[in-house]
């Protein structure tokens, strides 16, 4: 595209930015408003990163719990994937709607897709469908139509202007805040604590050199956290390991040995994904840039994150905390969450997602943000430590869980207390995945899980608001892999609940077991 062509389609695209701003200002709940929502939920990052991932192309299964606004009976929801979702995924959806029949739901929900299994953005896959386009532009009422996406990114952007309708994200122009060096100015700018780091850098040897330095300005440091700047997940964070290394401690070698030396060792660096290696992650520096960071150390550590919105008047608001569940080799992948965070640290987190999303907002960034954390308690004085880790400027893990306990409830998060309570007064609890992964779970087809779900009870009671959720039941078949939110009215029947559900699964599918009579779905097309 060219330059003209491009400012252009930036001015039009500022321009339905707008259009959502006036909307905003004229509705006292807009969230909850009569609207005409199209969800793109294409994961738009690097796409050799998320082959890191099993189960990726199903992740586009995330944002289903949108599907749960269907509960307002004048919204409608265009949903679109790469492939189509099976049936009954779609049909369990949907019979969660409290007082909404099943039918009247159905109508009002359009689902769309590409029918490509490319590895490429589902956005980049739409916008090469002309036809697919004007179906999308017909099917709405652009008056009160927007979008939601998974990310923001230049083609998001791109297909909000081809559908003439406003992008309900942050402008792309505004993504460097959510890398890992964006992330450090913000926390510098907004004077939340952050481990010591470097500058992003584009070359091994620099990497290298930016390592060596922040091992002379901290010489008790351990472990060196190497970050590409625009990893997910965890899964392109490397650990390095200085303990091994005592001869080349600053004070026992000069800079320049230290520098050869840890560029020798990167070979050796400790990978979050499984499968990656020096080679390929070497090669993406220059590409994606990394940054160096200090590994932070504690007996007594966890990993809790807040997340927040800025609205798209400017105004911030936030939205929950979470205990993070954090696995892979070093504890840096995200497994899951538990809702809402320790209490004797959630305000505390509060605040500075508040200040944070001040500093966000100042920029120009609207809609969903995401602050991750490591926590320290101090063994002197039993009081817990902060450190700032990244930001993320997307629906992240702990978004589909929370919003889905707000959608089911329509209940409300109160700030004083940092806890969530139903329309009925009580204070819900959950326990999340998006990583139950067994090997025997593999070959389960989503009509056998909703035969378990049903034999077992496991379904989530909108009488008692309580029970769990299920989502990427599309990994389910090919890779063991599933997502689940077990909601409960305390931590500790969140938790009964989560175990009971992994225990009935695991039972069901363990080798050796039999198979139940199951029904036959005879009206599925399965």
């Amino acid at each position: 595209m060219d330059t003209l062509n491009l400012r252009a389609e930036i001015a039009k695209f500022q321009l339905l930015q707008d259009q959502l701003r006036d909307r905003w200002r004229n509705s006292d709940q807009f969230d909850l408003s009569d609207a005409d929502i199209v969800v793109i939920p294409s994961i738009s990052i690097d796409q050799r990163e998320l082959l890191k991932i099993e189960g990726f192309s199903h992740y586009e299964e995330r944002l289903l719990f949108s599907l749960i606004r269907l509960r307002n009976p004048r919204t409608r929801l265009i949903y679109l994937t790469s492939q189509p979702l099976h049936p009954s995924v779609i049909d369990y959806y949907l019979q969660l709607l409290p007082g909404i029949p099943f039918s009247h739901a159905r109508d009002r929900l359009l689902l769309l897709s590409t029918y490509d299994s490319a590895t490429k953005p589902l956005s980049q896959k739409i916008l090469e469908r002309p036809r697919l386009i004007e179906r999308i532009r017909q099917a709405v009422d652009r008056d009160r139509a927007y979008m939601i996406c998974y990310n923001s990114t230049t083609l998001e952007r791109d297909l909000s202007v081809e559908l003439d309708i406003p992008l309900f994200a942050l402008d792309p122009d505004l993504l460097e805040w959510g890398t890992k060096s964006g992330s450090r100015q913000i926390f510098a700018e907004s004077g939340v604590p952050h481990p010591d780091g470097s500058l992003l850098v584009h070359d091994a040897k620099e990497l290298a050199i930016v390592t060596a330095e922040l091992w002379e300005r901290q010489p008790d440091l351990k472990r060196v956290v190497i970050k590409l700047n625009e990893g997910f997940s965890g899964e392109g964070n490397a650990l390095l390991d200085l303990r091994p290394l005592k001869e080349m401690a600053p004070g026992l070698a000069t800079h320049p040995q230290r520098v050869s030396t840890i560029l020798n060792k990167f070979h050796a660096l400790h990978f979050e994904s499984k499968a990656e290696t020096w080679e390929n992650y070497g090669s993406r520096v220059p590409e994606l840039g990394a940054i160096a960071e200090a590994f932070i150390e504690g007996d007594e550590k966890r990993s809790p994150s807040v997340q927040g919105r800025v609205n798209p008047v400017g105004e911030v608001e936030i939205l929950s905390t979470h205990d993070q569940i954090l696995g892979g080799p070093n504890g840096q992948i995200y497994l899951g969450c538990c809702f809402p965070a320790d209490e004797e640290y959630r305000l505390r987190l509060q605040d500075l997602g508040l200040r944070v999303g001040k500093t966000l907002a100042k920029k120009g960034v609207i809609e969903r943000f995401g602050l991750d954390f490591v926590v320290v308690r101090h063994p002197n004085t039993g009081k817990w430590e902060f450190q700032a880790i990244e930001i993320n400027l997307r629906k992240g893990g702990t978004t589909h869980p929370f919003m889905t306990l707000k959608f089911l409830t329509n209940g409300r998060y109160d700030l004083a207390s940092g806890l969530f309570y139903s329309q009925q007064g009580r204070a819900k609890y959950y326990k999340a995945t998006d990583n139950l992964q067994r090997d025997h779970y593999r070959g389960l087809l989503p009509n056998d899980l909703m035969d378990i779900i049903a034999y077992h009870q496991l379904h989530f009671d909108t009488s008692t608001e309580t029970g769990t959720v299920f989502h990427l039941i599309g990994c389910l078949s090919e890779f063991g892999k599933l997502g689940l939110t077990s909601i409960g009215n305390s931590p500790q029947q969140a938790e009964e609940i989560y175990r009971r559900v992994v225990k009935a699964i695991d039972d069901e599918t363990k080798p050796g077991s039999s198979v139940r009579n199951l029904s036959m779905h005879w009206n599925s097309g399965y």
